[in-house]
């Protein structure tokens, strides 16, 4: 079963840590097909190949990243992949020109120019579109754990929200976002989609943001919950998990299970708004009992609930190290915290930087590991933390060859 990624990264100055809006130019630096514009100029996304490993998968990832630091680098610039960026502008951002994105700026006003998030998208082949719409309703009981799982969004605008998903709930404002409803087939929900344009709430279906959606164009099932993450490991477990969701799907339908759902979706959008306050580090709603559950209990629920689709991958292994990995060390909006609480929002910056990068900083337990003072005209310098084993089964390892891009000033 053939897996694909796309991440969406934000530009940020190196000095200043700011969110800038110079896509265009880091794009023509970075040219193909594999990268693209976004909404807003101060995003660029990157669109993996297809495959079928997860090792070949991260491999891609570090490659695309790399690739795009190296055309950022040499503007001053670096890419971040977080659902938020930390210091995110008062002001609405620069629009890429595109007579889409025009209309939407029009239409949505506020929503649209607040638009400066970063999401995670996994896509998984599905035979066809009908079987992708019913897997839909089955995986849809644990998207709010893959949200947790991600969480990266602490900060918005300077200021520290509360919540460890901010992205989910700006997201969450726009028409057609949040969890999606249970339909019998792909005949109901494409008759669903057309009524939300006829409406003229969504100008096409390209507007469906739904949490999880069959994709428009290719023969798979997008997840949509996730925030942008830090570490490639995450996003790899991520992908992993989300997988053999779809693989378990696909076999309880074979069976001709009763819906994990039970037809009701009305409380995922509950359970999806406590992913987002607690990250990791809270409270989930179980996706079987529908009670408050510490996050970790949950989370190993759902990997003891996929071992044998996992297994039937060959991911086992990855898969359960990477998750105890990402227990041990908590989600990023909690490093991100720790890491602005020792210094300050420039030292988060620093780390989400480095991370991108596939780079591990030193001291995230306490210590300051590379450290910056802010001063007029100071370059940036982060330190490189040497690479380890490339074995993804290493959860305690920085997977592959860390590469330092050096900094230079803006043109």
């Amino acid at each position: 079963m053939r897996i694909g990624v796309e991440e969406e990264f934000h530009i940020v100055e190196v000095e200043s840590g700011l969110l800038v809006p110079r896509a265009d130019a880091i794009l023509r630096r970075a040219a193909g097909r594999t990268f693209q514009t976004e909404l807003h100029q101060c995003t660029v996304e990157s669109n993996s190949a297809v495959h079928t490993s997860l090792h070949a998968l991260y491999d891609d990832l570090i490659g695309m990243r790399r690739r795009l630091d190296a055309a950022a680098s040499s503007l001053g610039l670096a890419v971040v992949a977080a659902g938020t960026a930390p210091l995110a502008p008062a002001d609405p951002a620069h629009l890429t020109a595109d007579a889409r994105y025009r209309h939407m700026a029009e239409e949505y006003r506020k929503v649209a120019d607040e638009q400066l998030i970063c999401g995670a998208q996994v896509h998984v082949d599905v035979p066809d579109r009908d079987t992708a719409v019913r897997v839909m309703c089955e995986v849809s009981p644990w998207l709010p754990v893959l949200l947790a799982v991600s969480a990266s969004s602490p900060f918005w605008q300077g200021a520290d929200t509360g919540y460890a998903s901010w992205r989910t709930l700006l997201w969450q404002r726009w028409p057609t976002a949040g969890p999606v409803g249970c339909y019998a087939g792909a005949a109901e929900y494409d008759a669903a989609v057309e009524e939300f344009v006829r409406s003229g709430v969504i100008s096409d279906a390209g507007m469906i943001y739904y949490d999880v959606r069959p994709s428009a164009h290719l023969p798979t099932l997008e997840l949509r919950v996730c925030d942008a993450c830090p570490r490639p490991e995450t996003v790899v477990l991520i992908a992993g998990l989300y997988r053999a969701l779809v693989a378990t799907a696909l076999e309880r339908l074979d069976q001709g299970a009763a819906r994990a759902c039970g037809g009701r979706h009305e409380w995922l959008r509950g359970a999806t708004w406590r992913a987002a306050r607690s990250g990791l580090e809270g409270a989930l709603v179980d996706p079987e009992t529908h009670q408050e559950a510490p996050a970790p209990r949950v989370v190993r629920k759902l990997l003891t609930r996929l071992r044998p689709a996992l297994e039937a991958q060959g991911d086992w292994q990855t898969v359960r190290a990477l998750t105890e990995a990402a227990l041990a060390d908590g989600s990023a909006a909690q490093r991100m915290r720790r890491a602005a609480q020792r210094e300050d929002l420039l030292r988060c910056v620093d780390m989400l930087i480095a991370e991108t990068r596939g780079e591990r900083v030193g001291g995230e337990r306490g210590g300051h590991g590379h450290r910056r003072t802010v001063s007029p005209g100071r370059r940036f310098t982060s330190a490189v933390v040497p690479g380890c084993s490339s074995s993804l089964a290493d959860p305690r390892s920085s997977i592959g060859t860390s590469r330092r891009h050096g900094q230079s000033p803006p043109p």
